[in-house]
């Protein structure tokens, strides 16, 4: 691969560069920028990769430049970048929530190939899920090494247009938090019930980790899967029966629809900023 740089060595650059690394690819051609010096020890010693406090010294002959800060700094690290960006042309990928690609490309006063892309925190396990957009001007080759990045860190799959980069945000960038929310409940109604908080917490979190496992890997659907564990007239009729009356459908229908109305908020803030 192409040598990359990571613009940011927080949580989820991490997550890259060691998927990125135990699927072969060679430290010596990863560099990473960050401000913090222990992160930039840990980064070293952990995986061997180059390490800067400068983000143009980072960026200096990288192919791929991976925009790995939080949203509201990405303006003034894209014009601090201007002058490698603007020399050598590589594509940018971008992790940073809600940042368009016509504003990247303002930021950075130059037409680029750029890719957005939304990952989640289990991408820190290797199990992440990543929705992808790229604009016009990314080629096939970059695609794909583009898919390389992200696919280190769990699946990646590509949405026909960006506005659906929203629809990921709320789905799989804030799903993890749907399904912490849910084992909670359910460790707190065992525990309600009488149960030691320990072991109700055990059985929960072993519960959603195989009823995961079981979505995966059968390849069956949610929907199949749920008809085959529910005898008629049993006590998963009766706990789903009682979900129904509450309507829980249309409960996450109406999280799902805030998270992605929130992003297109935090989004259109953003383009303020010149």
């Amino acid at each position: 691969m192409n040598r990359i740089a990571f613009i940011g060595g927080g949580n989820m650059a991490q997550a890259l560069i060691a998927g990125m690394i135990r699927h072969g690819a060679q430290p010596g051609g990863i560099a990473v920028a960050e401000p913090r010096a222990e992160a930039l020890q840990e980064l070293s010693r952990e995986y061997g990769v180059a390490t800067y406090t400068d983000n143009l010294d980072a960026a200096e002959g990288a192919a791929i430049l991976v925009l790995a800060v939080k949203p509201q700094m990405l303006a003034e690290v894209c014009r601090l970048l201007r002058p490698a960006v603007q020399k050598y042309r590589p594509v940018v990928i971008s992790i940073a929530a809600g940042i368009r690609i016509a504003q990247i490309e303002r930021w950075f006063d130059a037409a680029l190939p750029v890719v957005r892309c939304m990952p989640n925190t289990p991408a820190m396990f290797g199990a992440g899920a990543t929705g992808l957009y790229a604009n016009a001007r990314v080629s096939a080759p970059q695609r794909a090494e583009a898919q390389h990045v992200l696919d280190a860190a769990g699946l990646s799959v590509w949405v026909p247009d960006e506005d659906q980069l929203d629809i990921v945000t709320a789905l799989s960038g804030s799903g993890p938090a749907y399904f912490f929310l849910m084992v909670e409940a359910l460790e707190n109604a065992a525990f309600a019930q009488g149960m030691s908080r320990e072991t109700a917490r055990a059985l929960a979190t072993q519960t959603a980790l195989g009823a995961g496992r079981m979505l995966v890997e059968s390849g069956e659907t949610a929907a199949t899967l749920r008809k085959r564990v529910t005898s008629p007239n049993g006590t998963t009729q009766a706990a789903l029966e009682s979900f129904q009356a509450d309507h829980f459908p249309a409960i996450v229908g109406r999280a799902v629809d805030a998270a992605r109305r929130r992003g297109v908020e935090l989004s259109e803030a953003m383009e303020s900023i010149k």
